[in-house]
């Protein structure tokens, strides 16, 4: 079954945590070799029903990030195939040797959950404010890197993920989001999901801002501007053949992301249009900043993420399309 999207753009009733503890017990059932692994985190992200379900297939590392993903990796060794998680401050930064050398250098099968990406870090402050850890694990050589945007997603992805071997990293958000998909979507690694067409310009969107961006179409249509609408939530393998097909039909690109632009999705999108079809690129998304403390409300404002600030990057785009 194809994409069926949701016409309500509401938060979703279930959290995400809630939905991947589920995920992880669906699998768990037929499949014996799934282990989660956490740091002293399973309470915050919600997997004590996985470890009562389960308690032989459950491992608390506590508060040692760089073991927790040694253990991970000793165990993918021996054939199991571990899901171990912590916030992904913690994932990207702290344990990015462990990652790269004992698991991806290695060759292992190793699915590292990283959570509390961006702004959703919300009242963990600025030290636990991921907005570079997409970037570090699409720099790690074979990673797979995916951002699911709601919990259809991130249960289809971790059904896929299981299947496939190899190093896979998800960003993963704790709380609500905004409901986009519903029951029966499918989705394909390594290819972004068209929510809307359009042929003026083209948004390109992840994680947090895709519920925006949705938001931001709809603004645009009002003002007789028709953009279409990507949702790349895989970021490596990244689907170059929609970039360059958006950039050759509707000539100029927005990417709107809860990442750094420095190393995030707009870096990655104007790689592929520097080499295969230059337009005119505007960029939503954090510029070169540490993280700060306060509600998804405040954060959204602060660092320009919201709907406004994405139709504004579009109407920029189509003004240079234009040669105003």
């Amino acid at each position: 079954m194809g994409i069926v999207l949701s016409k309500e753009n509401v938060s979703e009733k279930t959290e995400m945590r809630a939905a991947y503890c589920e995920g992880l017990m669906e699998l768990a059932r037929d499949n014996w070799d799934i282990i989660a692994l956490d740091a002293d985190l399973m309470g915050a992200m919600g997997t004590k029903p996985f470890q009562k379900m389960y308690p032989e297939r459950a491992v608390d590392c506590g508060v040692q990030e760089a073991n927790l993903f040694g253990v991970a990796a000793g165990m993918s060794a021996v054939g199991y195939i571990p899901f171990a998680h912590t916030f992904a401050c913690f994932a990207s930064r702290r344990a990015c040797d462990q990652i790269f050398i004992s698991g991806a250098y290695a060759r292992l099968n190793v699915k590292v959950v990283g959570s509390d990406p961006g702004i959703t870090a919300m009242l963990n402050g600025g030290t636990h404010m991921a907005f570079e850890d997409m970037g570090i694990m699409r720099g790690i050589p074979d990673m797979t890197v995916l951002e699911p945007t709601d919990t259809v997603m991130l249960k289809a992805l971790m059904h896929q993920v299981v299947g496939k071997y190899g190093m896979h990293y998800l960003r993963l958000v704790r709380k609500n989001v905004n409901k986009v998909y519903e029951e029966g979507s499918s989705f394909e690694i390594g290819k972004a999901v068209l929510l809307r067409e359009g042929g003026d310009l083209t948004i390109v969107s992840s994680g947090y801002c895709v519920a925006e961006s949705i938001k931001a179409t709809e603004i645009l249509a009002e003002q007789g501007i028709e953009a279409r609408h990507l949702n790349m939530f895989t970021w490596k393998p990244l689907d170059e053949a929609a970039i360059i097909r958006a950039a050759e039909e509707t000539g100029a690109i927005v990417t709107a992301e809860n990442h750094n632009t420095v190393t995030g999705l707009a870096s990655a999108v104007a790689s592929v249009l520097s080499e295969h079809c230059p337009v005119w690129l505007e960029t939503v998304g954090v510029r070169d900043e540490f993280g700060d403390v306060g509600s998804i409300e405040y954060l959204s404002e602060r660092y320009k993420l919201s709907a406004p600030h994405i139709v504004t990057a579009a109407k920029k785009a189509l003004a240079k399309k234009a040669g105003r």
